[in-house]
């Protein structure tokens, strides 16, 4: 079951966003990145309160993803990005980014806060961090 509402060309955008962010990290980094673009767009918390749709997150600014600023993220969406996309559509979250809102790579370690978020764990060279409860309790819900 859908945890989003995603038309084909949603899921053409989440694959080639993830790919771009993290296709270096393999099919599991993206996942993890995956998962941040599908938690921005099912909550309306924090800096997402307009931004439900998988379009709007890649796009947002200020707070969108820097890829698409970039030709990489302009190609056609493969298959297996389009596979992975839908795993996460359809609910699939990867620790330590299922409840995270945001991710990026610092050149060092994780700082262990990133504009006052909660670091909830690194996977290869990206860190994902998380809000609080109190903040954003809904990212913390099951589907």
């Amino acid at each position: 079951m859908a945890v989003i509402k995603a038309s084909s060309s949603d899921i053409d955008v989440l694959a080639r966003l993830m790919r771009a962010e993290a296709e270096g990290e393999g099919e599991q980094g993206m996942l993890m990145a995956g998962n941040v673009m599908v938690n921005r767009a099912r909550v309306s918390c924090s800096d997402f309160g307009n931004v439900n749709t998988i379009p709007q997150v890649a796009f947002q600014s200020p707070g969108g993803f820097e890829a698409v600023q970039k030709g990489y993220f302009y190609q056609r969406a493969r298959e297996r990005d389009k596979r992975l996309a839908r795993r996460l559509i359809n609910g699939e979250r990867f620790y330590p980014a299922d409840n995270a809102l945001w991710f990026f790579k610092p050149a060092g370690d994780c700082p262990a806060t990133w504009y006052g978020q909660v670091n909830s764990g690194r996977y290869k060279s990206h860190c994902f961090y998380i809000p609080t409860q109190a903040e954003c309790a809904e990212v913390f819900s099951t589907f």
